[in-house]
């Protein structure tokens, strides 16, 4: 099964053409959807729970929470997954300005982990200019995934430009894992980046992301199984591409813990 753990639309301001993700899901057979860090975050669940609703059979709904100023306890997370139909949770740690080990933050992360619910840390790649980025680093969620060994932990866009830690995290603790979304255009990052989870024995823990509205998941598997074939010419490192390959149909869905 191909699923594209990291895709995008704007439910409160419209900026992504539905039919635009519509048509980009074509070439898997699942795609998350995470809620974008859109004000008011209760509209925005709202809004996504409507769409993922409508496409049930293609789309799974991460929620946007804070947990520095939403209620997070179990029964109100219950609530909001219950309601909405939502499978997992986005934190955007750094665009919100919170340390992602924040007090609330771990009682919100206590009450994921007994409802079985994954979180994903959209915390590095675009940033805006208000961000904290010292709050991007994965490393930062290593008092997190010591403390809350059973919740699933996915460390988006491969932490950028943390990439080294979110390897040192994905090969330290069971459940973390990272999203290998690239940019095609990015060749040389795109090669640092496979051949250095290839190297820290840690291909096994990537999943499959596109990042769209930035990246076709289409495009993006094209670049990856292509991957050897850009350094035809030279002596490079390769990758075996089975491993790559692995990377691209590896079930996302089971390795959470979500149920379709």
């Amino acid at each position: 099964m191909i699923v594209d753990c990291h895709t995008h639309i704007n439910g409160v301001a419209g900026d992504v053409n539905v039919s635009e993700h519509l048509a980009a899901a074509e070439t898997v057979d699942v795609c998350i959807v995470l809620a974008t860090p859109d004000e008011p975050i209760a509209e925005v669940n709202k809004k996504l729970s409507e769409y993922v609703g409508r496409h049930g059979e293609k789309m799974v709904g991460f929620a946007h929470v804070d947990p520095t100023r939403d209620k997070t306890d179990a029964k109100n997370l219950a609530s909001i997954t219950d309601k909405f139909g939502f499978k997992g949770i986005v934190l955007y740690c750094s665009n919100c300005g919170f340390h992602p080990a924040h007090s609330r933050a771990m009682k919100f992360y206590e009450s994921a982990q007994e409802l079985g619910l994954p979180v994903f840390f959209h915390n590095g790649g675009a940033l805006g200019p208000r961000a904290v980025l010292e709050y991007a680093q994965p490393y930062l969620l290593d008092e997190v995934a010591r403390e809350f060994p059973g919740l699933k932990i996915v460390i988006g866009a491969m932490g950028m430009p943390f990439v080294g830690q979110t390897l040192s995290m994905a090969a330290k603790h069971e459940s973390v894992y990272a999203d290998l979304t690239i940019r095609p255009s990015k060749v040389w990052e795109v090669y640092n980046i496979v051949v250095r989870a290839h190297e820290n024995g840690v291909m096994d823990k990537l999943l499959f992301g596109s990042g769209f509205p930035f990246g076709r998941a289409g495009e993006c598997m094209e670049t990856l199984l292509g991957f050897n074939k850009l350094l035809a010419d030279t002596n490079l490192p390769t990758v075996p591409r089975g491993n790559i390959r692995g990377v691209i149909d590896r079930d996302t869905l089971e390795i959470l813990g979500i149920k379709k």
